[in-house]
């Protein structure tokens, strides 16, 4: 199985290892991580049997002046703007993110929130054969899970994980 990160983190995939099957022809993503592995799948010529999206970051529902302020604030305290997402996409649980801290960029934060998801590119892997699945958190604290599930139903399997946040517990 091929896995992408999510935004500052590296190797968190044994968090959701009961939505993933470890085959050579699935690929899974995190968050930012559900970004590159959409992108990964449409530029593969690899075989992909399933394509899973963990907590996709989903900002195509967000204006300018949104992701304006959230690179602003990341610009002025790098440190405090990715400690406070971090501590958003474990909300409610007792989850400790800390072993899988790894760097960001400010390039890579405006990769998350200015990429606009395109149902013509999911229905582009699925019509190769690819079976799509989201997996989605209802007290989701970094996107909206409602417009993100509506956004995805039409070319996905999506799962809605009520009491769930970004991380899916």
């Amino acid at each position: 199985m091929l896995f992408f990160s999510g935004f500052g983190l590296k190797g968190e995939e044994s968090l959701f290892d009961f939505w993933l099957e470890k085959n050579d022809f699935c690929v899974a993503g995190f968050s930012y991580g559900a970004i590159k592995a959409v992108e990964h799948c449409l530029n593969s010529k690899s075989r992909v049997d399933k394509l899973i999206l963990l907590s996709p970051a989903f900002f195509n529902d967000k204006d300018s002046k949104y992701k304006r302020m959230q690179l602003l604030f990341y610009s002025k305290d790098k440190k405090a703007y990715t400690e406070n997402f971090l501590q958003n996409i474990a909300s409610g649980s007792n989850i400790d993110l800390t072993p899988y801290l790894n760097n960001t960029s400010k390039e890579q934060l405006e990769e998350l929130l200015y990429y606009t998801w395109c149902k013509e590119k999911l229905q582009k892997i699925a019509s190769r054969g690819t079976i799509i699945e989201v997996i989605l958190g209802g007290k989701d604290k970094i996107i909206d899970a409602k417009n993100a599930k509506e956004f995805f139903e039409d070319v996905a399997n999506v799962y809605y994980i009520k009491d769930a946040n970004h991380i899916l517990k």
